[in-house]
């Protein structure tokens, strides 16, 4: 890491030591002292906003005007007079003149964000000042100029905008001269565990409750887990952890709890695609095993309120039978400790068998399912003894 870098992170308290994120510092620092137009692309709730930032705080322009426009926040009646200003009596409302934001920031920078959301007026206007530095007040017929460093921001793809017609392509073009690209929270690893510790110590100071700390397991659940939201759902999630478990360690199910279920009903706790290892995809295999031991617990309480006059009640001491862990999901123990038995590799092994009779054998259909590499499949295979019991059907595609 060099010195620029470390003093970006320093300057705006961003924390996280992933290389993709420090090449993206880098390259925002590199790109400041040369007054080029930036585009920065990454997820929502990433980061991107500190970006503009960095490049206009090591930048030429540091000590004039820095403007941040979020565009989709503003109504497509309204953005031509925000952006561009507009004359008195210009449309109904203008009472006064009004200067705009490229016309304010002059000689500064100006952080479009969500440039995607502009309509295709407003970008057309926008192309012009990116060509020429001229602009028109609404209104107004009188050809002004802004000397101005733009940078926008999007979790669009632009491309695939353009290619519908919702996004300019000439404009594209002059906006994209330098692209920089925000990773995602779940693509930057350890840097997850750092944001939540801080985010927590922040929480604890500012609101002056008990810290909470996390547990490896909990540590564990958090890197594997999707982050749709990125960092702003990671804060409100610790944020959440540290108001009702204030002085307590985070365990991996208190964690667990906490992080919202997907359309499946489940957490989606993933993999890394750059670090796959037997730890991470046996803890997807405890996921889908937890998973089924909680459809199985509602289908119990479903059995348990069926009317005994129901052709169907006499299927139900036959279920009862199948179903004999206990407690619930609701008892206070760790989710590791619910069980006494079957133990965790039992039920791992079942899960894999299971999977091999729903798919008739054919093992990359199983692995599929299960959400493991057929490698990790056949190992388990091996492990449990599975080509013995389960016969001799098992195929491979």
């Amino acid at each position: 890491m060099n010195d620029e870098v470390l003093k970006a992170k320093q300057r705006f308290s961003i924390i996280g030591n992933s290389p993709a994120l420090l090449a993206a510092i880098e390259r925002a620092v590199k790109v400041a002292p040369i007054d080029l137009s930036v585009l920065v692309t990454g997820e929502s709730g990433s980061g991107k906003e500190f970006f503009p930032k960095i490049i206009h705080a090591f930048g030429s322009r540091k000590h004039r005007k820095y403007i941040a426009v979020n565009c989709g926040a503003i109504p497509e009646g309204t953005i031509d007079s925000e952006l561009f200003g507009h004359e008195k009596g210009s449309f109904t409302g203008a009472i006064t003149a009004r200067k705009g934001y490229f016309e304010e920031a002059d000689g500064g920078t100006i952080f479009l964000d969500e440039v995607a959301e502009l309509p295709l007026t407003t970008q057309a206007r926008l192309l012009r000042v990116l060509e020429t530095g001229e602009f028109l007040k609404v209104g107004s017929s009188v050809v002004q100029k802004t000397d101005i460093r733009i940078v926008a921001a999007t979790n669009v793809d632009l491309l695939k905008a353009v290619a519908k017609g919702k996004f300019r392509e000439d404009l594209y073009y002059r906006l994209s001269t330098v692209v920089i690209g925000v990773p995602n929270l779940h693509d930057r690893g350890d840097d997850i565990v750092l944001l939540a510790r801080k985010f927590a110590a922040d929480f604890s100071e500012k609101y002056l409750t008990a810290p909470v700390t996390f547990s490896e397991e909990a540590r564990r659940a958090m890197t594997l887990y999707r982050w749709p939201g990125n960092v702003r759902q990671l804060k409100n999630i610790v944020e959440q952890l540290a108001l009702f478990n204030a002085g307590e360690e985070i365990s991996r199910r208190t964690m667990l709890e906490a992080l919202p279920l997907d359309h499946t009903g489940s957490s989606s706790l993933v993999a890394s695609p750059h670090d796959v290892s037997y730890e991470t995809e046996r803890e997807m295999l405890w996921q889908l095993v937890y998973s089924m031991r909680r459809e199985l617990d509602e289908l119990r309480k479903r059995m348990d309120h069926l009317d005994p006059s129901d052709a169907k009640f006499s299927n139900h001491a036959k279920t009862q039978s199948l179903i004999k862990y206990e407690p619930s999901v609701a008892d206070d123990t760790e989710v590791e400790e619910v069980v006494a038995s079957p133990t965790l590799e039992d039920s791992e092994r079942n899960a894999v068998a299971a999977a091999l009779r729903r798919n008739n054998g054919n093992k990359r259909k199983a692995a599929e399912q299960l959400n493991i590499s057929q490698r990790t499949l056949y190992r388990k295979i091996h492990e449990y003894g599975l080509d013995l019991d389960e016969g001799a059907d098992l195929v491979d595609s």
